[in-house]
């Protein structure tokens, strides 16, 4: 162990824990960050040292506590087992996941998060009475008012190995509660900050790039630069490439875009590069499902015509779309800490390339004056407007061995300061601001091989920074407002009530599915802009006990986003723009986009309730909204064109995985009802021998040689699903 000025360096895991022991006692209370920068061997040591001891207590406060995936039934562990050894391959589990799962953890342990992964914890008693619900921006008030005395995070080292490190992958929360932890220190309670350094994790600059010193306990060594978690890629299916496609025709060009994970996301980043880059094949599709016709309000927020100004990211969650958004020339509006700046540049009154006309118009709205004074210089340098190897004395522009009279009314001091002193382009500006990332294997690798520039380009930081306007500890409200012009914040939703309300993290039963996080920060936020809009995304329809169920409803008994938030609500059927309208017209615009087979029943309800004049039908342009017209017209394009792939952003699974999932996923949707059970088991008595083909997907199922009456059924189930696809 080395000492420095104010941090432990350690390589011992065991050592380290005994100094957070040391420092702040036997009752920890744990804050660590969201997803993915958990430093998991300190947790897992930790933990295992309150599994030890139980007059230690632990309870950990954290949000998104990432776990391999679970298989449930026996062909479904079949087909995970394999998949989830080579795509996590050394990827370390965190122990009290595994316990919580396992139902062992010890008494003196306790798990408090914030979101969780989408629908893993439901049912589970002890987790759902310890959720903590709060907004993105209060977690770190909420977790300092839990009383945490201890922090961990996995951090990125320096490239150039100086004693510096990254937040990285999660400055979200971390850069605002490392200075509240250090003011609750000097108040008098022992506090312990803790990194743990991981050579796997992308070096990421800006706000992200912290100095050591801010740590008091430093892990570093060859068992902390494990894989990083992954989180594989799913298959974008037909109602989500319309739903993407519809959600992008609202973005602006020279606008701002968020967006979150997973296949809806995956959808509108592939639409928004097809707009783009194939704007003829874009044109086509949007012609084909009469998008100006039936939905004219695309031509005032968003269109169809090609990016050319490009967009700036704001999103608390930096998804890998926006890193393809980067590398293919749409991510490319960058945004820099002076307001009148920003203007000036989006008011086309400033280019990016720097001239002389750029200082003149800089002397006219008073951000510099002529003759230029020192502190001109250092403002014009922090935007790359003057070089940096310029420098200011007795009132003289000093540069290449020259004195130069800063007069930007002398013609000779004009014609000298153009030819020695202006920088090439403007600098410093950035084309995203994230929060946190976690994503794919494809995506840490985009990431580390970056560029200078292009890593320069990115900025990870606070949440109070992205998710809000009026904290001002990172910038003025009107800064924010100039830098977020024509902001579109598209997140999903699991349902829309016909008056416009979302539920997008809980059901009626009180059960948590995942968590608000940051999706009403946005949705406030877009109302507060004035040319911002909040666009909530959902399929039309979701499958219970196999049959298929409305996830547009006419009242629900749980609310995430009220209705005095509605803006856009996009399914695969069209587009609802419901701000500022009255409720019928609301009502009706919810109806149009629900899937046909339930918009009787939706009618009957909303003339019941007095909400739709009682005359009101269907319009018949919207009367035919069946996954079968879904499935034709992305097949179609599919098919001519080569659009709309699976996996625009590729694939984890192998071609025999694929095939594999379809199959299981054809037997789960036959088999979710006892008449359907009893079908299969019919079926599965006379089934086929396997062909060639067959016999390989039987091996990759471990099951060419079944040895145990379970396995022959398993095996003969197997067969009737491959049969159905042959």
């Amino acid at each position: 162990m080395t000492t420095t000025k104010t941090h432990q360096n350690f390589e011992s895991l065991q050592q380290c824990v005994d100094a957070v022991i040391a420092k702040v006692g036997k009752d920890i209370r744990l804050g660590l960050p969201l997803g993915l920068g958990k430093p998991v061997n300190l947790v897992n040591a930790l933990y295992q040292r309150a599994r030890e001891d139980p007059a230690l207590k632990l309870h950990i406060f954290t949000a998104l506590s990432l776990e391999k995936p679970l298989s449930g039934e026996s062909l479904e562990r079949r087909f995970m087992a394999p998949f989830v050894d080579r795509v996590f391959k050394d990827v370390p589990d965190l122990d009290y996941v595994i316990a919580l799962r396992q139902g062992t953890l010890p008494d003196n342990v306790q798990v408090s998060e914030f979101f969780f992964k989408a629908g893993s914890w439901i049912g589970h008693k002890e987790q759902q009475q310890n959720y903590i619900c709060t907004n993105y921006t209060h977690a770190v008030r909420d977790l300092m008012a839990q009383g945490i005395n201890v922090v961990g995070q996995m951090v990125a080292p320096h490239p150039a190995g100086e004693q510096r490190v990254s937040l990285s992958c999660n400055p979200d929360l971390s850069i605002d509660l490392i200075p509240v932890m250090r003011e609750r220190e000097a108040a008098g309670q022992p506090v312990a900050i803790m990194a743990e350094v991981n050579d796997r994790l992308p070096w990421m600059g800006h706000h992200a790039d912290r100095s050591m010193d801010e740590f008091d306990f430093v892990l570093a060594g060859d068992d902390c630069n494990h894989p990083l978690f992954s989180a594989p890629k799913m298959p974008v299916v037909p109602e989500d490439h319309m739903i993407g496609f519809y959600a992008s025709s609202l973005i602006r060009d020279a606008g701002t875009l968020q967006v979150g994970i997973g296949s809806l996301g995956d959808a509108v980043v592939y639409s928004t590069l097809m707009r783009h880059h194939d704007n003829a094949r874009y044109v086509e599709a949007a012609d084909k499902v009469g998008l100006e016709r039936h939905f004219p309000i695309v031509n005032e927020v968003g269109g169809t015509d090609p990016l050319p100004d490009g967009l700036y990211g704001c999103s608390e969650m930096m998804v890998d779309g926006f890193l393809y958004l980067l590398q293919d020339g749409v991510l490319t509006r960058e945004v820099f800490e002076d307001e009148t700046l920003q203007r000036l540049i989006d008011d086309a009154r400033i280019g990016k390339q720097v001239s002389i006309q750029t200082l003149d118009t800089l002397v006219q709205e008073g951000l510099i004056r002529s003759p230029l004074r020192a502190r001109d210089l250092s403002w014009l340098q922090r935007f790359g407007i003057l070089r940096a190897e310029c420098g200011f004395k007795g009132g003289q522009l000093l540069v290449d061995d020259q004195a130069i009279t800063p007069d930007l009314n002398d013609s000779g001091s004009r014609t000298a300061i153009e030819a020695h002193a202006l920088g090439e382009r403007l600098s410093g500006g950035v084309v995203m601001h994230g929060g946190f990332y976690i994503g794919p294997e494809s995506f840490y690798k985009g990431l580390r091989e970056l560029s200078e520039q292009e890593r320069d380009s990115i900025s990870m930081t606070s949440v109070c920074f992205i998710n809000q306007l009026y904290d001002h500890a990172y910038g003025a409200q009107s800064l924010k407002q100039a830098q977020r012009r024509h902001a579109r914040f598209i997140n999903s939703a699991m349902m829309v009530t016909l008056n416009g309300a979302a539920v997008s993290d809980g059901l009626d039963s009180g059960q948590v599915l995942s968590g608000v996080g940051g999706q009403y920060n946005f949705v406030a936020m877009a109302h507060e802009l004035p040319e911002g809009h909040s666009i909530l995304t959902l399929r039309s329809v979701r499958h219970s006990g196999g049959k298929p169920v409305s996830n547009i409803v006419f009242n629900y008994g749980h609310c995430t986003i009220p209705r005095h938030l509605r803006d856009f609500v996009v399914t695969e059927y069209g587009i609802a723009y419901l701000r500022g309208k009255p409720d019928s017209e609301v009502f009706q615009e919810l109806i149009k986009i629900a899937d046909s087979r339930f918009q009787p029943n939706l009618v009957r309800e909303a003339k019941k309730a007095g909400k739709i004049p009682q005359d009101w039908e269907v319009p018949a342009a919207f009367s035919n909204n069946t996954p079968d017209r879904i499935e034709a017209i992305i097949g179609d394009f599919q098919e001519s064109h080569e659009l709309f792939p699976r996996f625009p952003f590729g694939c984890d699974f192998t071609d025999d995985e694929l095939k594999l999932g379809k199959v299981l996923k054809g037997l789960r949707a036959k088999g979710g009802t006892t008449r359907g059970r009893i079908q299969l088991l019919l079926q599965a008595l006379r089934a086929p021998e396997p062909d060639a083909e067959q016999l390989r997907l039987l091996q990759r199922m471990g099951l060419s040689e079944p040895d145990s009456l379970r396995s022959r059924l398993e095996r003969r189930l197997l067969m009737v699903g491959l049969s159905a696809i042959a």
